[in-house]
C-alpha cells in the first residue's frame, strides 16, 4: 500500500490549534447508502449554520472512479462551462457554544479504500479524536407519518443509547465506505458510533427532512454537541405538507402507506419483521443505486485556498518526522513517520 499521507494535505497553523481539544469527529457524505439523504442534508446544514475552517483536504482525483460516477458537464451553445468538482474535506468546527468538533463531508471515495481508510485512521489518532459518529438514512417498509425510528452500530456495545430491537439479528449486505472504517476504527480500538435513520422506501431518493431531524437530535444526545436545528423544522413542516398532498393524490399510494401504517403499529405492540424481510429491503434499494448513471455533488465546503500545499511527507507534515512520546497523545508537527514502522 502508498503512503496513506501522501493522500491529503493540510493546514499545519490549523493543526496546532486543535492541541488539547479532544473533538467528536463527524463523518457526513454522499455515499452508496443514504436514504432519504439524510447524510448529505445534515451536511450541508451543518456548514450553514456552525462557524467552520478546512483543515484537511484529500487528492479526490486518487479516490474517484470517474467512468463509475460520471462528473455532470454543462454545455452552452457551442463550448463546455463547468464539470461537477468532486471533494472529500475535514473541517475544524464550532458549536453554537464555541465547543470545537470536526466535520468529514464530501464524495465517499470509490478507490484505494484500504489507504483512505488507514489515512483516516491515522489522522484521528494524532488529532486525539475521543468519538467518531456518522449518520445516514436506511430505505424500510415504514411509513412517513410515524415517528422515525433510529437503529444505531458501533465499534462497542457500550457506546449505544439503547439496545436496537430483537429482530434487528445478523445478515449480509453490500458495504458502504463508512461502515468499512467503522470496522476498521473497531480494529483500531477507536470509538465509533453510528446514526442510521430509517427512511420510508418510497421516498429514498428525496429529501425526507423528518429522519434529519431525527438524526440530529440523536447525533446531539450521543455527542453533548450544541447543533441547532435552524430551519429544519420548517423544512420538515413544508416536507411534510409537500408528501401528503401526493398520497392524497393516489390511491394506490394511499393502500400502500395505510399497509405500512398497520405494519408499523403491529412492531410497536411486538410483532415484527423478520431479518430476511429486512435484508431484502435493503438489497432492492441498493440494486436500485447501482443501476443509475447520475450522482449528486456534494455539499461545498470552505475554499482550498487556505491549506497548506506543503509536501505531505515533509517537515511540517503533521505525521512526518521526530518520535512522539507512546503515552501522550499529539498533535504536534512531529509525530513518527513512514520509517517508524506505523
Amino acid at each position: 500500500m502508498l503512503d496513506p499521507r501522501l493522500l491529503y494535505s493540510f493546514s499545519p497553523a490549523l493543526w496546532e490549534t486543535m492541541r488539547g481539544t479532544r473533538p467528536v469527529l463527524l463523518h457526513l457524505w454522499d455515499g452508496y447508502i443514504d436514504a432519504g439523504l439524510v447524510s448529505q442534508a445534515l451536511a450541508e446544514h451543518l456548514l450553514s449554520t456552525c462557524r467552520h475552517e478546512l483543515l484537511v483536504e484529500f487528492d479526490h482525483d486518487q479516490l474517484h472512479d470517474y467512468r463509475g460516477r460520471r462528473p455532470r458537464m454543462i454545455f452552452d451553445t457551442d463550448h463546455f462551462v463547468s464539470a461537477t468538482q468532486f471533494s472529500l474535506r475535514l473541517l475544524k468546527m464550532w458549536d453554537a457554544t464555541g465547543k470545537v468538533f470536526l466535520l468529514l463531508t464530501g464524495r465517499e471515495p470509490d478507490l484505494q479504500w484500504e489507504r483512505a481508510s488507514t489515512a483516516i485512521t491515522e489522522l484521528i489518532q494524532r488529532l486525539d479524536v475521543r468519538l467518531v459518529v456518522s449518520a445516514y438514512g436506511i430505505p424500510m417498509g415504514v411509513p412517513h407519518s410515524r415517528p422515525t425510528m433510529i437503529t444505531y452500530h458501533a465499534t462497542r456495545s457500550d457506546l449505544l443509547p439503547r439496545p436496537n430491537p430483537m429482530w434487528i439479528g445478523r445478515m449480509e449486505v453490500p458495504g458502504g465506505f463508512g461502515s468499512f472504517l467503522e470496522l476498521n476504527l473497531g480494529k483500531a480500538g477507536i470509538d465509533a458510533l453510528s446514526v442510521g435513520a430509517n427512511v420510508p422506501h418510497y421516498l429514498a431518493e428525496s429529501r425526507f427532512y423528518q429522519a434529519v431531524l431525527a438524526a440530529l437530535e440523536s447525533i446531539t444526545t450521543v455527542t453533548g454537541l450544541t447543533l441547532p436545528a435552524g430551519g429544519l423544522y420548517e423544512a420538515e413542516t413544508a416536507n411534510n405538507a409537500e408528501i401528503a398532498a401526493e398520497v392524497a393524490d393516489s390511491t394506490e399510494v394511499q393502500q400502500v402507506v395505510s399497509m405500512l401504517e398497520s405494519q408499523y403499529d403491529q412492531q410497536a405492540d411486538g410483532d415484527l419483521p423478520s431479518a430476511d424481510e429486512i435484508g431484502a429491503e435493503l438489497e432492492r434499494f441498493l440494486h436500485d443505486e447501482s443501476s443509475k448513471q447520475e450522482y449528486r455533488g456534494p455539499a461545498s465546503a470552505t475554499s482550498a485556498d487556505d491549506v497548506d500545499r506543503t509536501d505531505p511527507g515533509g517537515a511540517d507534515h503533521p505525521d512526518a518526522g521526530g518520535d512522539a512520546d507512546p503515552g501522550e497523545p499529539d498533535t504536534g508537527d512531529e509525530p513518527p513517520g513512514p520509517e517508524s514502522g506505523r
